[in-house]
């Protein structure tokens, strides 16, 4: 089976606490997704607050992976930039793909719906993304074509004494 993707769905408070929960199982399981395990949907909330803000402000757009029984399975958020000199390229934040579904494919899957709900925005040329240093990400979105563009070393401190790099990756959609 594979996931059902879709941009910009009706934001219910299924969907929302579908969203709170992947995010925690990511989280524990590991995932560098902006927290440390152990972590709660507590925790999180105010985070996924935020990105609800910026998608009713129309600065954030939400692609949703479903699995074959409906349940959310995998997120990203795909944030515009504001500044007038930097609308051609967006941020990807938040990726995530459910442990459960790991190692099927599914963030390939992800990495390319995520591009192409980019190449359907308005002047958009390029994807932004950062990941933690440590873990190997930039070799998987390597994989899915982003070059590392920059890293900063040692700007994420995931507790005393284990930082990680910061490193900046770039995916033209042209």
């Amino acid at each position: 089976m594979s996931l059902t993707f879709t941009l910009d769905p009706a934001l219910t408070p299924d969907l929302r606490d579908g969203v709170l929960d992947l995010w925690t199982d990511v989280t524990d399981a590991g995932g560098s997704v902006g927290f440390v395990p152990p972590t709660t949907r507590e925790h999180i909330r105010p985070e996924l607050v935020k990105h609800m803000v910026a998608m009713a402000e129309g600065r954030t757009r939400l692609l949703v992976g479903h699995d074959e029984t409906g349940r959310v399975a995998a997120t990203a958020f795909l944030t515009l930039n504001t500044h007038r000199l930097m609308t051609h390229w967006l941020w990807l934040y938040t990726v995530m793909v459910h442990p459960r579904h790991q190692g099927r494919g599914y963030g390939r899957d992800l990495m390319a719906a995520a591009a192409d709900a980019a190449r359907t925005l308005d002047g958009v040329e390029a994807i932004r993304l950062t990941c933690r240093g440590g873990l190997g990400l930039e070799r998987f979105y390597e994989s899915c074509g982003y070059k590392e563009v920059g890293r900063v070393p040692g700007a994420i401190r995931v507790a005393p004494g284990d930082d990680r790099d910061d490193i900046f990756m770039l995916l033209p959609l042209a």
